[in-house]
């Protein structure tokens, strides 16, 4: 049964909804704001991929003797660093105040679930958090490193040199690491559709080797080198994470058996 609460009317619930919302923005806006006054701390997270000893470089360079390279950032807009400022400090104090966010949200809709809602609601919001994080870190650590360094020292001639600018830079960070935090989503989804009867271990088994393909198409898109090792290492997490999803499937049929 749901939560057992005092009956409140529409204006009451609207009432809290405010105050909800209310409670996300200050927390949201705080972080921010501390992630602005940080700069020095935040940016130095942020370009960090771009400079040759970040870490996922020196290692591919004991693994596959990849070459030095030095890749600099420029700006050309009159306000653009300022706004670029704004923007990532918000991202930050987003990213930052999240569980919080998650757990208001909860809390303002937990009261309508029942206990059995309640618990598959809660593993559902915390799963697809955690892989969504390790979605962002793979990309932060891995799959931008790896994209930056080929498409910003890539030339079609040695007279046409390389001019990248901060907003090219951050775009494409943000843009991956939101692609493969969603990648990342794919176990809980698959959990989701399968609770919903909408799909199957046994459909999932079947088509493995055409997932493998798109999984191999989609690597080869989001990292476009020539480098087999790095097509591997970028595919080898998304071929894991569709396994994951059959496991969680099966393991769900088990449960219900």
């Amino acid at each position: 049964m749901p939560q057992q609460t005092d009956a409140q009317t529409f204006w009451e619930h609207l009432d809290e909804l405010r105050h909800t919302l209310l409670r996300i923005i200050l927390v949201t806006v705080t972080a921010a704001i501390a992630a602005f006054l940080f700069k020095e701390q935040l940016f130095d997270i942020v370009l960090a991929p771009k400079d040759a000893d970040f870490i996922t470089y020196r290692l591919m360079e004991r693994l596959s003797a990849m070459e030095h390279f030095s890749v600099s950032l420029v700006n050309t807009g009159l306000a653009e660093q300022f706004v670029i400022h704004m923007q990532t400090a918000l991202a930050a104090g987003v990213l930052c105040a999240s569980p919080y966010i998650l757990y208001e949200i909860f809390r303002f809709v937990s009261p309508a679930l029942y206990t059995g809602e309640r618990r598959h609601a809660l593993r559902l919001v915390g799963s697809g958090y955690t892989m969504f994080l390790l979605g962002v870190l793979l990309s932060y650590y891995l799959i931008f490193p790896l994209t930056f360094r080929f498409l910003g020292t890539y030339q079609v001639s040695g007279e046409v040199e390389n001019m990248i600018t901060l907003k090219s830079y951050m775009s494409t960070l943000i843009m991956m690491c939101l692609t493969i935090g969603i990648v990342f989503e794919m176990p809980v989804l698959a959990w989701l559709f399968s609770r919903m009867g909408l799909l199957t271990a046994p459909f999932m088994r079947r088509y493995r080797r055409h997932a493998v393909v798109l999984i191999l198409i989609v690597a080869a898109v989001i990292t476009p080198t020539s480098d087999v090792f790095t097509l591997l290492l970028v595919s080898l997490p998304m071929c894991l994470l569709y396994e994951a999803s059959i496991v969680s499937m099966a393991g769900k049929n088990h449960t219900k058996a």
